[in-house]
């Protein structure tokens, strides 16, 4: 078994981040350059992300979260907004992390996608 924080940097945040990507692209109708310059990503990362190259599964069961629906859609927010603080974009990570490791049955399924892929 590995650490949280690991499974959550290395797998949970890119996922996490697809997901905001894909919010503020359908929101708020911006390009993929400019939702990576704001996510402090490549352009070629968004790409990925749209076309769900990789994390799918992961992504299926963190949508299916109100939590995360919301956090997603406080982070695509807050990035459209030009004055929007780092602090409170980590904030809200850190609170996804608290959301998925207080879940045990979903901190299982995310174990279990990670094993089998």
């Amino acid at each position: 078994m590995r650490p949280s924080c690991e499974v959550v940097s290395r797998y949970v945040l890119p996922v996490f981040r697809s997901m905001v990507a894909k919010d503020m692209m359908r929101k708020y109708n911006i390009s993929q350059s400019e939702v990576a310059s704001r996510l402090g990503v490549t352009q070629a990362a968004i790409s990925h992300y749209l076309k769900s190259k990789r994390g799918a599964k992961m992504a299926s069961e963190l949508e299916r979260i109100p939590e995360v629906r919301a956090a997603v859609a406080r982070i695509s927010e807050e990035l459209v907004r030009k004055d929007s603080e780092d602090g409170l974009l980590f904030e809200e990570f850190c609170a996804l992390c608290k959301i998925i490791r207080r879940d045990s049955l979903l901190w299982e399924r995310m174990e279990e996608i990670l094993e089998n892929r």
